[in-house]
């Protein structure tokens, strides 16, 4: 027999908690509470149904009035209907306070007023209305009672009140079913009460069992603190941040284990997250005992969060901020050893910069006397050699010394582009004078090596600001690999024209190509594509590593598509007009051209 009971009892819960309205099933008190809104008024309703064929049966064929009245007693049902569909909580209890209080006033007028059997109901009004935990509610439902009351008493006076109804009981019968009958539905409302309180506690202890396992196993250490920014409550991580119990932390001993020069960022952090609700983030050192760590004092994060009226209100505290703490001090650790190995190799490339600048400096002199002297003894201006293998070696000394020199020369412009001290000259440039000048210079390296050097310019070009020296060695440096790289019998093509809002010039050309693999490395200071050329050809792999850098103080790029034996295309991108945002005037981005 429990067992059915039981389960008469849970089917009739799970039959009323399906009446719930779907914003409050998620909350186990606000669902308790309609759940036991909606319980009251359909049973209510139901009870009246049973009645009626009592009703009829004492009093026969009813009246136009008590139609009415039964049909009013029904109206219950109707209000748990709107709180089922609507969820409007607050609004329901409204309704049904002053339909409770009107259909008490109505019957009561009918069966003697003031003195009616039925004015014990109205306690009940109240009663129920409290049932929403809102005093304006209450206030309210306490408002119509004392409306209706004051109209029976107003009706007795003046004599308004109709004759009374027959009833085939007596006064006393009647004056105690009233009151037993309001007694009896007072007490369902208190079990009510009790049962959504007892669901409360229970919804308040699972919160509270599951927010103390998560605060004890949990690394962070939260804190709840003041709007003076004294800790109200301190998880057990205290003990595993800063080696102390929670208890040590309370008031101001969190703020006395801060360190000194950290503590007016950690008061601001507290200040403006309490003022302008707003998450705030800070970082500080606090100190900690030598069980947790040697060095005495650790970095930790803070995370603050406002914590509201409501939740502050739940918690038992008043309006502050919630604050969660980790350990970061490996981080802190990390990033400073980070610092030091960027300084340390910014140093260390600045260094070099320099090395290779004064060293290019160093060896131009020497450079310069080798070429000129050379020159003279291949020209003979002062004699003679004599001998023919003299003039050969004079030869190759003069070719020697110039190739010496052009690798020097792109040292020196590397290092001043790295070290950012390459200053951009800009004016206003011809791009069909630039690659005439440029296919002039490289004409006879091509007729050497029976290469076809040909040249495009495209109609109508508009001038191009920008630094002509700086310009033509891109264009020379890329021309002179295309020569180099193309066997005899091959071409080499130049061609420039205009594209979304930039000059582009391309050299193509026939030769033995790139690797793929090879290409995302070409640009690179001294890297050069060693399975495609076998280092067959002279050179450092500083050329196109300095036409990179040239093109980006100028706001352009240089791009490279080549295939293994099939060719290469070199395009530099220039823009035609001055950038907004111009390196050549930022010595500090100069530096770092090459590194991007």
């Amino acid at each position: 027999m429990r067992v059915v009971g039981k389960r008469s009892v849970r089917g009739f819960d799970a039959y009323f908690g399906s009446l719930v309205h779907a914003s409050a099933r998620d909350d186990i008190v606000d669902s308790a509470r309609q759940q036991s809104f909606i319980a009251a008024h359909l049973l209510a309703g139901l009870i009246a149904l049973c009645v009626f064929p009592i009703y009829l049966v004492l009093t026969g064929k009813p009246s136009l009035l008590g139609a009415i009245a039964f049909l009013w007693f029904l109206s219950p049902i109707g209000i748990a209907a709107i709180l089922s569909r609507t969820g409007w909580f607050r609004a329901a209890h409204l309704i049904s306070a002053a339909n409770f209080a009107g259909l008490i006033t109505y019957s009561a007028w009918f069966t003697g007023g003031i003195s009616s059997f039925l004015v014990p109901w109205f306690v009940v009004v109240p009663l129920e209305a409290s049932l929403s935990t809102d005093r304006r509610v209450v206030g309210w439902a306490t408002f119509t009672v004392c409306l209706g009351l004051t109209v029976l008493a107003s009706g007795g006076a003046f004599g308004l009140l109709p004759t009374e109804q027959t009833v085939p009981l007596s006064p006393t019968m009647l004056a105690t079913f009233g009151a037993v009958s309001a007694v009896i539905y007072a007490g369902g409302l208190a079990v009510t009460l009790q049962l959504v309180q007892l669901r409360s506690n229970e919804a308040m202890r699972t919160g509270e069992e599951r927010y103390r396992v998560i605060a004890e196993n949990v690394d962070d250490l939260i804190t709840c603190h003041d709007e003076r920014g004294r800790v109200l409550f301190a998880s057990l991580a205290a003990q595993q941040l800063v080696g102390e119990p929670p208890a040590k932390l309370k008031g101001d001993g969190l703020f006395e284990r801060v360190h000194v020069a950290d503590r007016p960022a950690y008061l601001s952090a507290l200040s403006r997250c309490h003022s302008d609700n707003v998450p705030v983030t800070v970082e500080f050192r606090v100190r900690r005992t030598a069980a947790v760590s040697q060095d005495g004092f650790g970095w930790v994060e803070m995370r603050c969060r406002p914590l509201s009226p409501e939740a502050a209100r739940d918690a038992g505290v008043l309006p502050g901020v919630v604050a969660a703490m980790r350990d970061i001090s490996e981080r802190k650790a990390y990033e400073a050893e980070l610092v030091r190995a960027r300084d340390e190799a910014e140093g260390t490339s600045r260094a070099k910069s320099q090395f290779l600048a004064n060293m290019s400096h160093e060896l131009r002199t020497p450079l310069n006397a080798v070429i000129g002297f050379s020159e003279i003894l291949n020209r003979e201006l002062f004699g003679a050699l004599g001998e023919e293998r003299y003039r050969d070696y004079a030869r190759l000394i003069h070719e020697s010394g110039e190739h010496l020199l052009n690798v020097v020369n792109d040292i020196l412009d590397m290092s001043k582009i790295e070290a950012g001290k390459f200053k951009i000259v800009r004016e206003p440039l011809d791009v069909a004078s630039l690659v005439g000048s440029c296919v002039d210079v490289m004409r006879h390296a091509a007729e050497k090596k029976e290469i076809a050097l040909a040249a495009e310019v495209v109609p109508g070009l508009p001038k191009l600001v920008a630094d002509k020296r700086a310009c033509k060695q891109m264009l020379l440096n890329v021309m002179s690999n295309a020569v180099k790289f193309t066997d005899a019998g091959g071409f080499v093509r130049v061609t420039a024209r205009a594209e979304n809002g930039m000059v582009v010039l391309e050299v193509a050309d026939n030769g033995v190509g790139i690797a793929e693999e090879d290409l995302p490395n070409l640009g690179n200071p001294f890297v050069q594509a060693e399975r495609s050329y076998e280092r067959s050809y002279e050179g450092a792999g500083l050329g196109l590593s300095v036409v990179t850098g040239l093109a980006r103080l100028h706001g352009g790029r240089l791009e490279i598509t080549s295939s293994l034996g099939q060719g290469t295309r070199a395009m530099i991108w220039l823009p035609i007009e001055r950038p907004q945002d111009d390196a050549s005037e930022d010595p500090a981005r100069l530096a770092r051209v090459t590194a991007a």
